[in-house]
C-alpha cells in the first residue's frame, strides 16, 4: 500500500542556541523564542502538536494535551548553513565546515572567473543581498559587470539584473563558478540572485533564484530512490541535493507557491517522501531582520496545518522541522547556530510523545527510512520506536 512521509523544513525556524553557539558568535540566539516574545504570533496548530512542550522552550502556550510527537534536534555537523543543515537532516554529518570568505574570494579566483564568463565583477565582499543591490545595482546596469558577494555562510552569490544579464546567462555563470570552486574554495552553494528595477531603492529580487550546491555523499534520498520510492522535492530541495536521489521535483519559489505545490503533491498517488523547503522564513524575513514579517509568515503556515492533515492518508506521516536558525532579533543578518524542532504526527497517533533532545538532525532521516522499512546505513536513530511505544496501535 502506498504511503507518504511529508517532511517540511521551515527554513531557519531555530528554537534556541546550541551548546557550541558561542563559537559561531550566536550565544543567546533563539529565532522562534524571540519572535514569539516580540510579536506574539498565534500558532495554535503547532502548539497542539506539542511545540510549547519541547524541552527548554522559552515560551508558554503549549496545549495541555499535545497530539503529536515533539522534541528538538542538535546539529552535529560543523557549520550553520542551509546545505549543512539539510544534508544532516538527510543522514550526513560533516566534520569540516564549508569554507567562508569574510574578506572576499581570492583575487586570483575572481580574475579567472571573469575570464571564464566574459564579464567583469563588482563587490566581492560579505554583504546583505538587498543592501548590495542598492550599493552596486546602478553601476552593474551601466557596466554589465556581475555583482558577486558572500556572507557569513559558505556561499558565492551572483546578482544580475534580468534586463542586463538574461537568466540563462546568469545560470551559466553560476555553473561555471560551481565547477571552479573546488578544494579549499569549495563553498556549500553558488547562488543565482536575479533582480529587476532601474535604480537604487527600487531594485527587487525575482523568483528566478537558483542554488548550485556542492555534490552530497549518499543521503536518505539516494537510499529511498534505490528502494523504488518516490522522492518528491518541493522548492530548493533539488538544488540542495543536486538532484541526487530526487526522482520528481517542483521548483516552486516562496512559501505560498511551495505550499500550493505541497498540497498538489499530496493529492497525487505515490509511495515515498515529499521533501519540502519553505525558504521565505529565512530569505525574506530572517536575513532582513523583519521579526513582524516572520511572525506573520509563521501564522500563515500554522493556519495551513489543518489542510495538510486533511490531505494525509491513514498511513502517512507528517514531520515539521528546520535546518538552522536566523534570529531577526539577534545581532547581524546571518544564520544562527540553533536547535531545531521536530513535530511529528500521524492519524494513527493517539497521544503526544516527548522525544526529548536528539543528538543529531540525522534522527529525522533515520525515522523516514524506518517508516519505509529501509535499513539505515547512515547516521541517526529512528524516533518511531518511541512513538510506537506510546501509541501501541500506531
Amino acid at each position: 500500500m502506498n504511503k507518504k512521509a511529508i517532511l517540511i523544513v521551515l527554513d531557519s525556524v531555530g528554537i534556541g542556541a546550541l551548546p557550541d553557539a558561542a563559537r559561531y558568535g550566536d550565544a543567546g540566539a533563539d529565532t522562534l523564542g524571540h519572535i514569539i516574545q516580540a510579536c506574539r504570533p498565534q500558532l495554535p496548530h503547532m502548539m497542539k502538536l506539542g511545540l510549547g512542550h519541547i524541552d527548554g522552550i522559552r515560551f508558554g502556550g503549549g496545549d495541555a494535551a499535545p497530539t503529536g510527537a515533539y522534541g528538538k534536534l542538535m546539529e552535529v555537523s560543523a557549520g550553520k548553513d542551509t546545505t549543512t543543515g539539510h544534508w544532516e537532516i538527510a543522514g550526513v554529518q560533516l566534520a569540516r565546515p564549508f569554507p567562508t570568505f569574510p574578506n572576499g574570494f581570492p583575487q586570483s579566483f575572481i580574475a579567472a572567473f571573469e575570464q571564464a564568463v566574459g564579464r567583469g565583477t563588482l563587490g566581492n565582499k560579505p554583504a546583505s543581498g538587498t543592501a548590495i543591490l542598492d550599493e552596486l545595482g546602478e553601476e552593474h546596469i551601466a557596466t554589465g559587470k556581475l555583482i558577486v558577494y558572500t556572507s557569513a555562510d559558505s556561499v558565492f552569490q551572483i546578482a544580475a539584473n534580468e534586463a542586463v544579464v538574461p537568466l540563462e546567462e546568469l545560470y551559466r555563470c553560476c555553473e561555471i563558478a560551481r565547477e571552479m570552486l573546488k578544494g579549499e574554495l569549495e563553498v556549500g552553494r553558488v547562488i543565482a540572485r536575479p533582480f529587476v528595477g532601474e535604480r537604487a531603492g527600487a531594485f527587487k529580487r525575482t523568483g528566478g533564484r537558483r542554488d548550485y550546491s556542492a555534490v552530497p555523499p549518499t543521503t536518505m534520498c539516494d537510499l529511498l530512490a534505490q528502494h523504488g520510492k518516490t522522492v518528491y522535492g518541493v522548492g530548493k530541495i533539488e538544488d540542495i541535493f543536486c538532484m541526487r536521489g530526487i526522482t520528481k521535483s517542483n521548483h516552486a519559489a516562496g512559501n505560498a507557491a511551495c505550499m500550493e505545490a505541497t498540497f498538489a503533491a499530496m493529492r497525487e498517488d505515490f509511495d515515498g517522501l515529499l521533501f519540502v523547503n519553505l525558504v521565505d522564513f529565512d530569505m525574506v524575513y530572517g536575513h532582513r531582520r523583519d521579526a513582524a514579517g516572520y511572525a506573520k509568515a509563521l501564522e500563515t503556515f500554522d493556519a495551513q496545518i489543518p489542510q495538510l492533515m486533511a490531505l494525509m492518508g491513514e498511513d502517512d506521516l507528517l514531520i515539521l522541522t528546520a535546518d538552522h536558525g536566523c534570529d531577526p532579533c539577534h545581532t547581524g543578518t546571518d544564520h544562527t547556530r540553533e536547535h531545531v524542532p521536530a513535530l511529528i504526527w500521524s492519524r494513527r497517533m493517539k497521544r503526544g510523545v516527548n522525544l526529548g533532545v536528539r543528538e543529531t538532525y540525522a534522527d529525522l532521516s533515520a525515522t523516514v527510512l524506518d517508516f519505509f522499512g529501509i535499513e539505515n546505513t547512515l547516521k541517526g536513530t529512528s524516533m518511531l520506536g518511541e512513538i510506537e511505544k506510546a501509541n501501541a496501535s500506531y
